[in-house]
């Protein structure tokens, strides 16, 4: 462990710049977390961040991404053995390439969290191991194939914040699972054409077989009936998800239940606004804005169990 208590915050204000620094369509480790929960969600996304970015690194060559995944998740095992805390400097092997990520904060802060929350390392693995699927997969045959992804790309993050607030219940994190991965599936239908100018399609084989879509529309930019039929199929689906995962919103408390709620109407919006377009993202990308801060908090506000 560190030997000086600013040694460590200050590890843990470097995750959350990070965090802060890539905000997406959802707050990570927002105000609206309990305080003492901020710093340990901060370290968790700056771990999976930094593994995601290995992954998605398209100018790096394929072994060498999957050289980076393999050395994250080796300095991840040494921050739980301990290892880890007493190494000085940055990873030479990281830093080599990429220079601006201060690796050692991170696994300092991480490690702390890992101990202090009790937190299952398996859950990380999950997540490096979705990461290196990333590097060599960009196509799915099935629905159950994409599931599958999605419980280690997406589910481990859901149970590790259920785990940092204290909560260790099979059936939250059932309803955990259901909304962590309806989000990841939101994700992958508002961003198809960014997804396919990087080489990958994650709506599954079988339902574009079953719509008619091909890909040659994709590569032409053109929004065709079978494929707003594919993504229907597949929206669906994940509109079905949602509804299961809301059960978690409710079954914790203080202002985590907040932030879920948030989190949630946030995910089903971009979902509806993808449903009004018909899933034409070729047009216009769906995504959220400052002007749906006041509607989503008041739905918060009178939210319903």
């Amino acid at each position: 462990m560190p030997s000086h208590d600013a040694e460590l915050a200050s590890a843990y204000d470097a995750c959350a710049r990070l965090a802060r620094a890539h905000y997406e369509n959802f707050p990570v480790a927002s105000w609206m977390l309990p305080r003492r929960m901020r710093p340990h969600v901060a370290a968790i996304y700056a771990f999976a961040r930094v593994a995601d970015d290995f992954a998605d690194e398209g100018t790096v060559r394929p072994d060498e991404r999957m050289r980076l995944l393999e050395r994250w998740g080796a300095r991840l095992h040494d921050c739980v053995s301990g290892e880890g805390m007493s190494k000085t400097g940055v990873d030479e092997s990281l830093a080599s390439s990429t220079p601006s990520i201060d690796d050692r904060s991170i696994f300092l802060a991480l490690g702390h969290t890992i101990h202090a929350c009790g937190l299952p390392v398996s859950l990380f693995d999950d997540l490096l191991s979705a990461f290196r699927q990333d590097v060599e997969t960009h196509r799915y045959e099935s629905w159950n194939q994409l599931l599958d992804y999605c419980r280690r790309s997406a589910n481990p993050v859901g149970r590790l914040v259920l785990r940092v607030a204290g909560h260790d219940n099979p059936e939250m994190d059932r309803a955990s699972d259901c909304l962590c991965t309806a989000l990841q599936l939101t994700n992958f239908w508002q961003d198809l054409a960014r997804d396919f100018e990087a080489g990958r399609i994650y709506v599954p084989r079988e339902d574009r077989v079953a719509s008619g879509a091909v890909e040659d529309h994709l590569e032409h930019r053109q929004w065709t009936p079978a494929w707003r039929a594919a993504l229907e199929r597949v929206g669906a689906r994940t509109r079905a998800l949602f509804d299961q995962g809301r059960p978690v919103c409710d079954g914790v408390g203080g202002r985590l239940r907040y932030e879920l709620r948030m989190t949630w109407l946030g995910g089903v919006r971009i979902l509806e606004r993808l449903e009004e377009a018909h899933f034409d993202v070729f047009t216009q990308r769906p995504s959220l804005s400052t002007r749906d801060g006041v509607p989503i908090l008041w739905k918060v506000l009178t939210w319903r169990r």
